[in-house]
């Protein structure tokens, strides 16, 4: 389901510079690990958990960490990225127990279930809502019945009258995070045409749509918004 070249965006250029350029930004994604600890604390000891557009991993190093008995598939479709994601689970010594799927989730054939399943700043991407939908239930298909998702976006109501105030405060937080201007700029014309910023009830409604029950959304900063939902 590509809608963007995963292998000219995510280049070895950006993959090998990815979390210090982020490295600012880091208390936002680490607040959502934390929630994601507690969601996932009721997992089966020996877990199967599915990382969809793992990047350079670090929410699947996280949870590796801290549950010892996990088990993980990398699903990433840059090459570059999954490169510093396997480098970075050999540092940690968690590397005997990750896979690596170079690709997208529908060319990966394995079909033992999964406990869990994250995605993170990744349906965004998809612009079609059709297919955006259809890339949440190939995720519900691979989890067990009752399977927990955990999926992050950019969210927003656009059409509202404090989206741009709310747009500034995000453009402006990057800035203080040493993304350079010129860089924030280009990504308002991003948020426009190459990314699907959609309200968050909507959000939640496509994640349904594939499957799942009650998708709740439990983590908001800025326009970062996350959901967790149950496999129906």
């Amino acid at each position: 389901m590509p809608q963007i070249d995963p292998e000219a965006v995510f280049n070895h250029a950006c993959a090998t510079g990815y979390d210090k350029q982020w490295a600012e930004m880091a208390a936002l994604r680490d607040a959502i690990h934390l929630l994601i600890r507690g969601i996932f604390l009721d997992l089966p000891k020996q877990a199967r958990i599915l990382s969809v557009g793992a990047g350079t991993g670090a929410e699947m190093l996280y949870l590796a960490q801290q549950f010892p008995d996990f088990r993980f598939v990398a699903v990433e479709p840059s090459s570059h990225m999954l490169q510093v994601c396997q480098s970075k689970a050999q540092e940690a010594g968690v590397l005997d127990r990750c896979e690596f799927h170079v690709g997208y989730l529908e060319s990966y054939l394995n079909t033992e279930p999964f406990d869990a399943a994250t995605s993170l700043l990744v349906s965004q991407f998809l612009l079609d809502r059709d297919i955006r939908t259809d890339y949440f239930r190939q995720i519900a298909q691979r989890l067990r019945p009752g399977g927990i998702l955990v999926s992050s976006d950019l969210a927003s109501d656009t059409d509202a009258v404090d989206y741009e105030r709310l747009l500034q405060i995000w453009m402006r937080t990057l800035q203080s995070a040493r993304i350079p201007e010129e860089a924030t700029h280009k990504m308002r014309d991003t948020y426009k045409n190459d990314v699907a910023v959609l309200p968050p009830a909507e959000v939640a409604t496509t994640i349904a749509a594939a499957g799942f029950h009650q998708p709740t959304c439990f983590y908001q900063a800025g326009l970062i918004h996350a959901w967790h939902a149950v496999r129906s």
